[in-house]
C-alpha cells in the first residue's frame, strides 16, 4: 500500500471504531445502570441494548445507495451526525424511555456500506484487499475496546458519560473523513462494495447465503441476549461494574487464544462441520449459564467458552458470504448480511426483554440453548465452498458485442463466473487463481 492508501485506511478504520465503540460500550453497563431509572423494565433494558439493531438494519442498505448518488462523503458525515444526536439525546435522558431513543437515532448512521465502498475508491485494485482488511479487523478490535473501557467510564462519568462521550466522537470524525480521507469521484466499480436493488431478490434466494444471513442474526442476537444477564451476574457474586473489566480482558485475550487453537484444529475440514462445533461451544455455554449459583470462575469460563465460538463464527461468516456471492455481486450480497447481522441485535434485545419481563434468567438461557440446538441442522447443510480470487476488468466492447464477450471471458481457463455491468464499462470474475491467465483476461477485454 502506497502512503495515501495506507492514511487513507487508518482514517477511515478509525472512524468506524469511534462509530462501533459508541455502540458497543453500553452492552457491559446498562444493564446495571438501567436500574437507576424510574421507567426501569427488563424490556425497555432490552431495547436499550439492541434498539440501534432496528435502524441500522433499515437503513444499512439505502444508505449505501444513496452514497453512490450523491457521494460517499456526505453520506458518511450525515450518518455521524445521526450518529452524534443519539448519542447526545441518550445522554440528556432523565427515563430510560429516552436512552432507547438515543440508541435507535443512534442505528440511523448507517454508514457502514459508505465506508467500504470509499475505501474501495481510494484504493488500487491490487490493494483493496488490505484496504478492506484493516477496516474489517478495526470492528472485531472496536467490540473488545469498548467491552473493556465501557464499564471504566461509568465509573468515573456515569452511563451519561458513555453517551457525551461518543456524541464528541462522531463530531471529531467529521473533520477526519471531510480533510484527511482524499476525494474521490467513483474510482471503482462500485458492485462489489455496494448494494443493488434488482440484486437483493435473486440473492434472498440463494439457500447458502440465507442460511449465513440467518446464522449472522442468531449469533448478533445472542449475544445481545447474553449481555442483557452477564453484567448482573457478575454483579451478583460481589464485583462492582468499575470492576468488570478484570474480568472481561483476561476472557477476550484467551478467547482470541482460543479462536487460534480451534482453527488450527479444524483446518482442512468440510465448511459445515466446524461452524457446528462453533454453535456447539455457544449451546454448552448457554447450557452451563442453567445452574444456580455458578462460581466466579466457571462463570468466566463459561463466558470464554462463548467467546471463542462467537470469535469463529464472527470471523468466518463474511469470509462465507463474499466467497459464495456471485461475480460483481458482493456488495448486495454483503448488504444483506449486515441487515441481517443488525436486525438480529434488535431481534435479541427485543427477545431478551419479553422473556426477562415474564420469567427469570434461566428461562432466558434455556431459549438461547434451544436457539443453538435449532440453529445446528441449518449449519449442516452448508457446502464446502472453493476459496476463489474476484477480478475487476474494465471492458472495452469497441470489437465485441456484450454476450460474445462474456462468453468468451466464461470459456477462460479457470473462470467459474462472469458478471458484465454495462453502466459501469467493468467485467466481474470469479477465477480459480491458479488455473487463470489475467494476461490473457485483459488482452481479451481491451484493458491496457
Amino acid at each position: 500500500m502506497n502512503k495515501l492508501e495506507l492514511k487513507s485506511a487508518i482514517a477511515l478504520a478509525s472512524v468506524y471504531v469511534l462509530r462501533m465503540l459508541g455502540l458497543f460500550m453500553v452492552m457491559p453497563v446498562i444493564a446495571l445502570l438501567a436500574q437507576d431509572f424510574a421507567d426501569y423494565s427488563p424490556m425497555l433494558v432490552g431495547l436499550a441494548i439492541g434498539g440501534y439493531g432496528l435502524t441500522q438494519a433499515a437503513l444499512q442498505i439505502p444508505m449505501g445507495m444513496l452514497s453512490d448518488r450523491i457521494g460517499r462523503k456526505p453520506v458518511i458525515m450525515l450518518g455521524l451526525v445521526m450518529f452524534a444526536i443519539g448519542s447526545w439525546v441518550a445522554g440528556a435522558a432523565d427515563s430510560l424511555t429516552w436512552v432507547v431513543i438515543g440508541r435507535v437515532i443512534q442505528g440511523a448512521g448507517a454508514i457502514a456500506g459508505a465506508v467500504m465502498a470509499l475505501a474501495g475508491d481510494v484504493s488500487r485494485e491490487s490493494q483493496r484487499g488490505k484496504m478492506m482488511a484493516i477496516i474489517g479487523v478495526s470492528i472485531g478490535f472496536s467490540f473488545y475496546l469498548a467491552v473493556i473501557i465501557g464499564p471504566i467510564i461509568t465509573q468515573y462519568f456515569g452511563l451519561s458519560g458513555i453517551f457525551y462521550l461518543t456524541a464528541i466522537l462522531a463530531v471529531l470524525a467529521i473533520p477526519v473523513v471531510r480533510f484527511v480521507v482524499p476525494d474521490v469521484i467513483n474510482l471503482a466499480p462500485s458492485h462489489d462494495t455496494l448494494p443493488v436493488w434488482k440484486d437483493i431478490r435473486q440473492l434472498m434466494a440463494n439457500k447458502q447465503l440465507l442460511r449465513l444471513n440467518i446464522s449472522v442474526l442468531l449469533l448478533h442476537m445472542l449475544i445481545t441476549l447474553l449481555f442483557t444477564q452477564l453484567p448482573q451476574m457478575i454483579s451478583a457474586l460481589g464485583w462492582p461494574l468499575a470492576q468488570h473489566w478484570h474480568l472481561y480482558l483476561p476472557v477476550l485475550i484467551l478467547s482470541v487464544a482460543g479462536l487460534a487453537l480451534f482453527m488450527r484444529l479444524t483446518k482442512g475440514w468440510s465448511t459445515g462441520l466446524p461452524l457446528q462445533m462453533a454453535v456447539a461451544t455457544l449451546a454448552l455455554a448457554f447450557a452451563g449459564f442453567l445452574w444456580l449459583e455458578l462460581p466466579l470462575a466457571t462463570l468466566m469460563s463459561l463466558a470464554l467458552l462463548f467467546f471463542i465460538g462467537f470469535n469463529y463464527l464472527e470471523a468466518h461468516f463474511p469470509a462465507l458470504v463474499s466467497s459464495i456471492a456471485p461475480a460483481g455481486k458482493k456488495g448486495s450480497a454483503m448488504g444483506i448480511f449486515a441487515s441481517f447481522q443488525f436486525f438480529g441485535a434488535f431481534a435479541g434485545g427485543t427477545l431478551a426483554g419479553v422473556i426477562s419481563q415474564q420469567f427469570d434468567v434461566h428461562a432466558l438461557y434455556a431459549v438461547a440453548l434451544v436457539i443453538c440446538l435449532l440453529w445446528l441442522p441449518l449449519l449442516s447443510q452448508m457446502d464446502g465452498s472453493k476459496r476463489l480470487k474476484r477480478v475487476t476488468l474494465s471492458i472495452d466492447l469497441t470489437h465485441h458485442t456484450a454476450d460474445e464477450l462474456a462468453r468468451k471471458l466464461a470459456e477462460l481457463s479457470g473462470v467459474v463466473d462472469v458478471t458484465l455491468i454495462l453502466e459501469e464499462q467493468t467485467a466481474y470474475l470469479k477465477v480459480e487463481a491458479h488455473q487463470f491467465n489475467m494476461q490473457q483476461a485483459r488482452l481479451l477485454v481491451g484493458e491496457k
